[in-house]
Parts: structure tokens; sequence; C-alpha cells
């Protein structure tokens, strides 16, 4: 029989992931488990993400999932994917992605993660799929074999959209460390809901969490629900210190905020020695795009860091949200799909 390796390297994108399975979670969520080809293990933090080229017909595209499982189980690596109205690439993974099939992929990143906040005691707060970085924060405290201090405060629409209600009320069942709070804004017909109703607000925040005060709060889900409970806690007044929060949307930014690009502006791509003129506001990865170019890119808004380059000459207006360190920028390098060309740029593509 073989064994693994722990001593040889972990799994790095220059390897495809191959599907493994797809589990379903709720009516219009399934998770999906993916395998290293070559048996490597993987190595990343809880709470991180991961870039997925997906080869939709007719319009390959990227998309970024958080990784829903945990490092401490490190054989296997699985996203878990709720397909939105509209959606392309997760419709894809949901209907089209079979076991045996591979996907390039880039990362993990992210700084969202517990393992770089340590702490005491923990307040997780998640609505919808961002529940999914909470699970592998959760999954990893499980495993760690200490006891946990954990609220996971969750909010769904039914109680039947709760990802993962069966893995998370099983770990409580055995942990008393680990605490699960959640609330639906309606209940289903000829069906009994012992927990909370209605909308997350300070009160039943105070219900669920007595001591929050003394708590690391984590929060992901819909813009509008984290500008929510980043008010609420700031009005309780928790210090926002403490509080860290994780986005599957871009951020509402004001137009007049973003700075304009020089007339002027100009990018070489040095790599592939191409060079083009760049429209006023147009970004590194949209002038990479037309001019024939093609730059890794997932989120669009500065936040996953997949579409992250290096830049050696000249100078860009970069607006990120956080997917790019400080020791990157110092480094040269900047994410190709919020900087502005300022004049004459080179850049390694």
């Amino acid at each position: 029989m073989d064994r693994i390796n722990w001593a040889s390297a972990p799994w790095s994108d220059a390897e495809p992931l191959e599907c493994a399975m797809v589990v379903p979670e709720t009516a219009d969520t399934a998770t999906i488990t993916f395998r290293a080809p070559s048996g490597a293990w993987f190595d990343y933090l809880p709470g991180q993400f991961l870039t997925l080229d997906l080869p939709v017909p007719g319009q390959p595209v990227s998309r970024t999932y958080t990784i829903s499982s945990s490092p401490s189980r490190p054989l296997s690596l699985s996203v878990t994917v709720k397909a939105q109205p509209g959606s392309v690439g997760s419709r894809w993974l949901i209907e089209q992605l079979k076991p045996g099939m591979r996907l390039r992929a880039h990362g993990p990143a992210g700084e969202f993660s517990l393992r770089r906040h340590p702490a005491r005691k923990y307040l997780l707060i998640s609505a919808g799929s961002g529940i999914t970085p909470m699970m592998s924060m959760t999954t990893w405290a499980w495993d760690s074999g200490e006891m946990p201090d954990i609220v996971f405060v969750h909010a769904a629409r039914r109680p039947s959209d709760i990802i993962f209600r069966p893995r998370l009320e099983q770990f409580a069942a055995r942990v008393p460390g680990l605490q699960l709070r959640f609330t639906v804004e309606e209940v289903e017909p000829f069906s009994v809901w012992h927990g909370f109703r209605g909308r997350l607000n300070q009160i039943m925040l105070g219900l669920m969490a007595p001591d929050y005060l003394e708590r690391e709060v984590f929060c992901c889900g819909p813009e509008p629900f984290m500008r929510g409970v980043k008010d609420s806690l700031a009005a309780l007044g928790f210090d926002m210190n403490r509080y860290h929060q994780e986005s599957f949307g871009p951020p509402e930014t004001a137009p007049e905020a973003l700075p304009e690009a020089s007339e002027a502006a100009e990018i070489r791509f040095t790599a592939s020695g191409v060079s083009t003129a760049c429209a006023p506001g147009e970004t590194v990865l949209a002038a990479a795009k037309r001019a024939g170019l093609n730059i890794p890119s997932g989120c669009n808004f500065g936040l996953c860091g997949t579409c992250k380059v290096k830049k050696t000459a000249g100078e860009v207006q970069m607006l990120h949200n956080g997917g790019i360190s400080e020791d990157d920028i110092a480094a040269g390098y900047i994410l190709a799909c919020c900087s502005r060309p300022s004049g004459k740029v080179a850049v390694e593509i």
C-alpha cells in the first residue's frame, strides 16, 4: 500500500486538480472534492480561497471559491458552490463537472483565517454561502484536539437552505465548546423550527453571544449583511480591530472615488513583446485582454489576488480590496484587475 510522503512538497497550482466527487448539500448547492493527480497533499490556511479556470463552452471563465475543507484533512481539497440565479461558472461546476475531470487552479490565497488572529474565543457570523470559510475554520478547530470556544451564527432564508447543517450539528453534539445559533427568514410549512427567526440584529446578537465583546469576530456573507453586522457591532462598542470580514462580491465604491488614468498611458508586456496604448481608466487586465493576452483573474475587483503580476517599470494607480500584501507591493507586484497605468508601464507578461 502506498504511503503519503509528508516530507515531500505539498500540492502547488502548477499541477491541475482532479475532481473526486460532487456531493449535494442543499437544493442549489454542492460540495466538490478535488485530489492531486500526483497524490500530493494540500497545505493552506482554513478560510483561504482558490481560483478555478472553468472550460465553459464558448466563454471560458475563472471563478474564485472559498475552500470549505480543512487543511487538517490534507488528502483532498473541497469547495462548496451555490448556483446563484444567472450564474455561469457555478452552474457549470454543479451540472457539468464529473469525477475524473481536471481543472487548472490558482492559489490558495487570502488573509481571512483564524490562524492569522489567534484568540481564546471566536464569534463566526455568516449568511448564505458565506458559511464556507466558517466551515473550514470550524473543522480545523474540531480536528485540533483542543476544546474550542466558538459561537457560530448563521443566517439563511429557510432551514433547508442552511449549508452543512447536519455536519455542524454532529460537531456541536460532541463538543460543548461549539455553540450553533441559526436564524431564518421563513419556516417551511409542516415543519418545526426551534431556532431564531428574522434578520440578524443587535438584540438577537446579544442573545446568541452575550459575551461578544470578548470574542474575535469573523464575518462573511452578502455585502448588505456584513455592513449590517459591522454597524451593529460598532454601535454596541465592539473593538473593531478584532473584526474581520471576507467578501464574495465587489465593495460598494462611489465612481468618483476611482482615480483617473493618464490619457498617454501605455503598457509594454515584456515577456510577450506586445505594447498597447491604454484608454483613460482602463485597467492592466482589460488592456491585456484587448491585446490578446491572458492574465488569469477571478473576482475582478482586487480581492482574490489571482491576477497578481510583476511591474518592472512605471507607475500605476491601484485600488485593491485586500488581495495583495504590502510586501508584494513593495516587491513591485500589482493586481492587474484594479491597476490603471500612469504614463508608460512595463509588466512581466
